[in-house]
Formats: C-alpha cells, structure tokens, sequence
C-alpha cells in the first residue's frame, strides 16, 4: 500500500512539473530569490530539475543527455572552445571600452594560490559547467522551446530568451559582464540549437573555457588572446 501511495505521489509530482508553463514560472520566481543571495536562484531551478529527474525515474534524455560522452564529442568542445574565446576576446574588449571591465573581484584570490585554484575548478566543472548547463541550457532552454512549440522559431526565441536571462543572472559583474555573458550564451546555445541532444557537448565547452581562463587568472598573466587583438589594433 506504502508503495502504491508513493509512486502515486512521484506521479502526481512529475505531471506537476512537467506541465508546459511551470518553467516559465520557475524562471519568473528564480530571480526573486537573489534579493537573499545570488545563489538561491541557481539552487532554486536545480531543485526544480532534479525534482523532475527523480520523479520521471532518472529519465536524462528529458534534458538533452541522449548521448555519451565521445573522443568526437571531446573534439569539438575544444573546436568551439577555441573559436567561442576568440571571439569572446574581441567582443569583450569592444564592451569595455563602453562599460569598463567585468568585476571579477570574487576570483581575485585564486592568483598564486594553488589551493584556491583546485578548489574553483572543482566548483567550475561541477556546479558551473555540469550544473549551469544541465539548468540554463538542459531545462531553461529545452522546455522554453517545448513551450513554445518546439519548432525552429521556437528555439530561436527561446535561445534569445534564455541568453538575455542568463547574462542578466551574473549582475554582480557589472554591465560589461552581463553583456559579455549575454553575448557568449547566445552562440554556445545555437551551437545546443544544432546539437540538442547532446547536451555533454556544450558541458565541456563551459568547462574548458572556464578553466583555460582561470588558468591564466591564477598565473596571473594575460590572456594570449587579449595579445593578439593588441597586435591586430
């Protein structure tokens, strides 16, 4: 009886969950939550989404994890990472001649500081590249896209959408932060629009973009691409 009465609960809350409008109104109430700290909202929708995974027994196809990790898949990541950062590189350097730079004071201390650095990349490429991904791209934008029809127009709109709401979700960067992210979002979801099914795909690429520029943030040294756009100007 026990276990009748719990999977009748588990139901009930998947088909809850899953109901086409519940993610727009978990990315119009996620935001509110930052009055608190900049945090909740983030935890908020990865609650959410793993309420969802749970109850549709583990069901990672729902949110774009329909294929395996691949060298192939590896391969590409690296491609699109060195493409993304390239062009990040001369983006940005445009914004901040209007906004200033991004204020990445919360990274400061990782310079010299092996420790602090191990630790930011733990947190990088779990909580940042796995957990923002799965959140922003595997849910935010997939089901937004489901919402609206699922039809290339749809995810065209939804891609804007969420690239906008996710730059808007890094305020504490300033404006020239919140543009740049806005920015870089917007390609590395089309690039999801292309391979919306392959979820690991766009992982890796947050991931190894992350880490190279923490990277050169803990040595403390420019950015070589920064240093090409100097010879190129």
């Amino acid at each position: 009886m026990y276990n009748n009465i719990f999977t009748r609960n588990k139901t009930k809350i998947y088909d809850t969950l899953t109901k086409p409008y519940v993610v727009i109104l978990v990315m119009i109430f996620a935001p509110f939550l930052n009055y608190f700290d900049r945090n909740y909202s983030f935890f908020f929708g990865l609650s959410i989404l793993l309420l969802i995974l749970w109850s549709s027994g583990k069901n990672w196809s729902l949110f774009g994890f329909t294929k395996k990790i691949s060298w192939k898949t590896i391969f590409q990541s690296l491609l699109f990472t060195f493409i993304l950062m390239i062009v990040d590189t001369y983006f940005s350097a445009f914004v901040s001649q209007y906004y200033g730079e991004p204020n990445l004071s919360s990274l400061e201390d990782i310079k010299h500081n092996i420790v602090g650095f191990i630790v930011i990349l733990i947190v990088v490429w779990t909580l940042v590249a796995f957990g923002e991904e799965f959140l922003f791209r595997g849910y935010y934008l997939k089901w937004l896209a489901g919402f609206f029809g699922n039809s290339n127009i749809a995810w065209i709109v939804s891609v804007l959408i969420t690239s906008i709401y996710f730059g808007v979700s890094h305020f504490y960067q300033g404006p020239s932060g919140m543009i740049s992210i806005a920015f870089i979002t917007l390609l590395s979801s089309m690039i999801f629009y292309f391979n919306r099914n392959n979820l690991w795909l766009l992982i890796l690429i947050h991931g190894f973009h992350d880490t190279i520029g923490l990277t050169f943030l803990y040595l403390d040294k420019e950015n070589p691409f920064s240093e090409w756009l100097l010879c190129l100007w």
